[in-house]
């Protein structure tokens, strides 16, 4: 039963916006990677298209935000990130 619920995972589209020097952008990746969610990593610290793509989307210059299937989560919170990957 556990595969088929990481499996599930796996079909979800995560983005994180993150930058390198950020500590919760770190958790939240190292949280993905650990529980088997592939997701894109985007450097906005490098990237001024995607950096304005995130606050567009978020309404925060803050990192980490991420994108689960269209919903918006700010910071690291992993049971919000349960609950939408569940969906």
């Amino acid at each position: 039963m556990n595969t088929k619920k990481n499996e599930a995972k796996k079909e979800n589209t995560v983005i994180v916006y993150s930058t390198p020097t950020c500590p919760y952008c770190n958790y939240t990746k190292e949280y993905f990677r650990q529980t088997g969610v592939a997701f894109e990593d985007v450097d906005v610290s490098k990237s001024r298209e995607r950096a304005v793509e995130m606050v567009r989307k978020s309404g925060q210059m803050g990192v980490p935000v991420i994108d689960i299937n269209g919903a918006i989560v700010v910071g690291f919170q992993p049971e919000a990130f349960e609950e939408l990957l569940e969906r």
